[in-house]
């Protein structure tokens, strides 16, 4: 059982570091920077494969009343929007940044900068703190009472399928569907490789959470996801160009002090 553990967790951890760097190369070597067409592949591909798992079996899918559905289209209105702004925050932040941010602790910078850094760019935190507030509003959605007759595959299938229409429809209000034209990779295989990757990967990683979160306790789960970040905060400074100031370091190591006692409270609450 302790083996079967760690293979999960060791799955989870390969998936989240693959995922994070191949849409970091995408978004920020590449500049694939349509975020309508990005993740709308991404959710594209998550919601086919999602589809098929369910065809041959291996995941369930239980068909639930239109009312059911209903009452959780605010969340997956939410999901769009974590997914559009962690694009576009991504495609700005390092990802130590991107990851810190998620605990908050980067808004101490993030003031610092705009009052004493004229070449400070405000978009990427801009999008990263949308992505936060999304984030938690679909977390409390998510926890409520009303919505707990949905089971975890059932609620990514309504977003995976509500993202595809709502994005495709976004495509051409943003300008991405035209300006996409204009991408200077648009028919290189490099990029063509990269998106398909990243589809594949963003449903592996989304299936692995979910596996990670069944077999194992609150605590081991909130380890697991820390070592994760961490380790895929370290490989991302050596692949991508990377500048840390004292500042940001600073931050960085207060973020992951914070994650630790997360993960800390978790293992002594379970």
């Amino acid at each position: 059982m302790c083996m079967k553990k760690c293979l999960v967790g060791l799955t989870f951890c390969t998936c989240y570091l693959a995922s994070y760097l191949t849409n970091k190369y995408v978004l920020s070597v590449l500049k694939f920077t349509y975020p309508t067409l990005f993740q709308g592949w991404q959710t594209l591909v998550g919601g086919l494969l999602l589809h098929v798992s369910w065809k041959l079996g291996w995941v369930e899918i239980n068909s639930r009343s239109r009312s059911d559905v209903l009452t959780w289209l605010p969340a997956s209105v939410l999901f769009v929007g974590i997914i559009y702004a962690g694009s576009r925050a991504l495609s700005r932040l390092a990802i130590p940044v991107f990851l810190t941010l998620h605990n908050a602790a980067e808004v101490i910078i993030c003031g610092h900068q705009k009052c004493f850094r004229k070449e400070f760019d405000p978009d990427g935190y801009f999008w990263a703190v949308i992505h936060l507030l999304c984030v938690g509003a679909y977390k409390i959605l998510q926890k409520s009472q009303k919505l707990n007759k949905l089971s975890d595959i059932d609620q990514q299938y309504l977003n995976y399928l509500f993202s595809v229409v709502l994005l495709a429809l976004a495509a051409h209000p943003t300008g991405d569907l035209f300006s996409v034209l204009d991408f200077p990779f648009l028919y290189f295989y490099r990029f063509h490789g990269s998106c398909c990757a990243s589809g594949f990967l963003g449903f592996f990683l989304m299936f692995s959470t979910m596996k990670l979160k069944s077999f194992m306790a609150p605590g081991q789960c909130a380890a697991w996801i820390f070592f994760a970040k961490v380790i895929t905060s370290g490989l991302s400074m050596l692949l991508f160009d990377t500048i840390l100031t004292r500042e940001t370091m600073g931050c960085l190591l207060l973020g992951g002090f914070g994650e630790a006692l997360l993960v800390f409270s978790e293992r002594k609450g379970s």
